[in-house]
């Protein structure tokens, strides 16, 4: 599929680094485009699991690394309008849905973007992802149909084909891949290893010509009202 030209485009995803692995070839297509691309990360996800392969954060230190990894990702991607919206990582599900939803409405009125992109409802895995997609999808919702912007979402979950299908919008991205590969690459402290086990398998000869690293998809959400 080729982008359209939008008028801005909203990204809304919990964690630094929800971005590198869904959109970062799409979002760097956008900005090659001239397309204003805002990127609203809630948290600074301070409770990942990694703290580097050799360790190079303690868990009191990863938040700040993990901000400077974010920006770093961001100048990867073209992003200049970056908002880190300070919600804490893990606890985003516990939040009040009518604040969630508040948040990205705010966003949308600010922005009036043509285009969001976030995670498929249901199909996320990770409960903040959930909490996340929930709000984008509900603050849509209660727009006017008419003055609604495209959803175009992630997906993770193992049965997510078997329920939903193939996804709709599949996006050759060859021509950004070493910007998408920056973009994963500025997250060191949580991708560090996933990228030399991919290099690995480049270097053994795996053909990935159909990898999240040469093509991003997204199913287009529908409203049904």
């Amino acid at each position: 599929m080729t982008l359209q030209q939008e008028r801005h485009v909203l990204v809304v995803y919990p964690h630094p680094d929800d971005e590198a692995f869904s959109v970062a070839g799409v979002i760097r297509m956008h900005r090659n485009m001239s397309v204003p691309v805002t990127y609203a990360c809630l948290t600074l996800g301070e409770m990942g699991r990694n703290l580097g392969n050799p360790p190079i954060a303690t868990r009191e230190s990863l938040p700040e690394i993990r901000r400077k990894e974010l920006i770093a990702a961001c100048a990867a991607m073209g992003i200049e309008d970056l908002r880190m919206m300070g919600l804490r990582d893990k606890t985003v599900e516990f939040e009040e849905d009518e604040k969630m939803v508040q948040l990205v409405t705010n966003l949308i009125d600010e922005l009036n973007p043509s285009l969001i992109y976030t995670f498929l409802p249901g199909f996320a895995v990770h409960p903040d992802h959930e909490a996340t997609a929930k709000a984008v999808i509900e603050a849509v919702r209660r727009m006017a149909p008419e003055k609604r912007p495209r959803i175009l979402a992630c997906a993770f979950a193992n049965d997510t084909i078997e329920k939903n299908g193939e996804p709709d919008v599949i996006v050759d991205i060859r021509s950004v891949k070493n910007d998408k590969i920056k973009a994963l690459q500025a997250h060191a402290s949580q991708t560090a290893w996933m990228m030399q086990e991919t290099a690995k398998r480049v270097d053994d000869g795996e053909v990935m010509s159909d990898s999240w690293l040469n093509v991003e998809r997204f199913y287009t959400f529908t409203f049904n009202d």
